[in-house]
């Protein structure tokens, strides 16, 4: 039995896990991990030589090592795990003690375990975090909501191993409840449009402009020198430049085109259908993964409708300029999305989210991280009540320069046969938010024809309902 105090614990001591206790103990921070893995406790142990980290593999070791109150964070599977963790664990805690999930958990269970938890004394919070196995090790960004109390204890921790931009922290107290979690289930879904639409770039260059690997991955490298860098771009560029050893052979071109996902794009999809706040470039995000799967199917239409892409007929530079275009306008069109659903979960949730304060941990350490995102933290400092980033007169201006060539590529994909939907969503869901006068009003005529459902007139207080034909006239089942 280790006699050992340690200040921070940690359950689950895979990639994650491991490198954000190195992290904190790159910081002075004297940390203790526990996985049932022995062989994981032994790398924690041999990584962490030199500074004071302890591997368990036994459960009541490992919570006896830790100083009273105990600090714990999980970093295991979402779902079912936590809750066996949780389970396991709690008769070995007491009142007073912090547990933290850090995993990329539903906001919906955070609120439940944020429930039976405050029954049993134990300051709980749901964290988001991002960034990867590098994150984790150099400075990740982080998003704890829940427990005020347990998050004042480990704000100085937190703020020390975080990512820093201009020399802030990218980390923040998002709110209460299971907020930590909702904000990061927004940022995974923007990430998910975002990466599709690095997709659809790389599927207009090759199968319409027909150009090599390297000469795209060229174009990704110059974009990300300009208004476009972010760490996505970054790594798409490396990735055109990686070859297999041995070979002149580019890797992504044995990578199978089947995308898979772990739930959290589906769950910003459902999260906002549920707050009736369209993210339409998102959810095309989540839909073309979803199809990329059924690649039996596509190989069979393939055969059968003959869609081979006959190219774009352009200006190849010209091209290249109006995609640039394409891709910054409907990459802030995503980001206005998520903002969107955001704000409006604060509102429903009681989250008081400080839109300003998460744009500016999302400029460092996460997997969103971009430019763009100080445009985006300068928008809602300036006004904190803004409902959506794309009335913030900076923006407005951005994207106005940026929509001719949104119109070029979205049209001249169409005329090509080259699928870019979350092209097309964005710029679809941009002229639906500017219309003043949707043709929606046809839909609630048609609502109370066939249903009875009502409608309400323009300028008249109340709700009306019409009989359009006589009964006699139409027989509607």
């Amino acid at each position: 039995m280790s006699t050992e105090q340690y200040t921070m614990g940690m359950i689950g001591l895979g990639t994650m896990g491991r490198n954000l206790l190195l992290n904190m103990a790159d910081h002075g921070v004297s940390v203790a991990g526990h996985d049932t893995d022995q062989s994981k406790a032994d790398l924690l142990e041999k990584e962490g030589e030199g500074k004071k980290v302890k591997g368990f593999v036994t459960l009541p070791e490992f919570v006896q090592s830790l100083t009273i109150p105990r600090t714990i964070i999980m970093l295991v599977p979402a779902g079912k795990a936590v809750d066996s963790v949780i389970e396991n664990i709690t008769p070995l805690l007491s009142e007073g003690d912090i547990l933290i999930d850090s995993g990329n958990s539903h906001f919906t269970d955070t609120n439940r375990r944020v429930d039976y938890l405050q029954t049993k004394g134990i300051h709980f919070f749901g964290m988001g975090i991002s960034g990867g196995e590098s994150g984790a090790r150099r400075g990740p960004s982080m998003m704890p909501g829940g427990d005020k109390h347990a998050y004042e204890v480990m704000k100085s921790v937190f703020e020390a191993i975080a990512a820093k931009v201009d020399g802030v922290p990218c980390v923040t107290y998002i709110g209460p409840g299971a907020s930590g979690h909702f904000v990061k289930m927004v940022h995974n879904g923007i990430e998910y449009g975002i990466m599709q639409l690095i997709a659809e770039t790389y599927g207009l260059l090759k199968n319409g402009l027909k150009l090599e690997n390297e000469a795209i991955g060229q174009i990704f490298a110059k974009w990300n020198e300009g208004r476009l860098k972010s760490f996505l771009i970054d790594i798409t560029k490396d990735i055109f430049a990686y070859k297999i050893p041995g070979t002149d052979r580019e890797l992504l071109d044995d990578i199978k085109d089947e995308a898979k996902a772990k739930g959290t794009g589906k769950w910003t999809s459902q999260a906002s259908m549920d707050l009736e706040v369209p993210i339409a470039t998102i959810d095309t995000a989540v839909e073309q993964r979803d199809l990329s799967k059924y690649k039996k199917l596509r190989e069979q239409a393939s055969d059968l409708y003959s869609t081979q892409a006959h190219g774009i007929d352009a200006v190849k530079e010209e091209f290249i300029d109006a995609l640039e275009q394409a891709f910054f306008a409907s990459m802030v069109i995503t980001y206005a999305q998520g903002m969107h659903m955001l704000y409006k979960s604060s509102i429903a949730y009681g989250y008081n989210l400080n839109l300003a304060a998460i744009a500016q941990i999302w400029r460092g350490g996460c997997i969103i991280r971009s430019e763009f995102l100080t445009d985006i933290t300068n928008a809602y400092e300036k006004n904190p009540e803004l409902e959506h980033l794309l009335l913030d007169e900076n923006v407005k201006q951005q994207i106005i320069a940026a929509l001719p060539g949104t119109r070029t590529v979205v049209t001249a994909a169409i005329q090509s046969g080259i699928a870019a939907p979350a092209y097309t969503s964005a710029i679809s869901y941009f002229d639906a938010f500017r219309t003043k006068r949707l043709p929606s009003n046809l839909i609630q005529a048609q609502r109370d024809y066939f249903g009875a459902h009502t409608y309400e007139l323009i300028g008249k207080e109340g709700v009306f309902h019409t009989e359009w034909v006589s009964k006699e006239d139409v027989n509607l089942v």
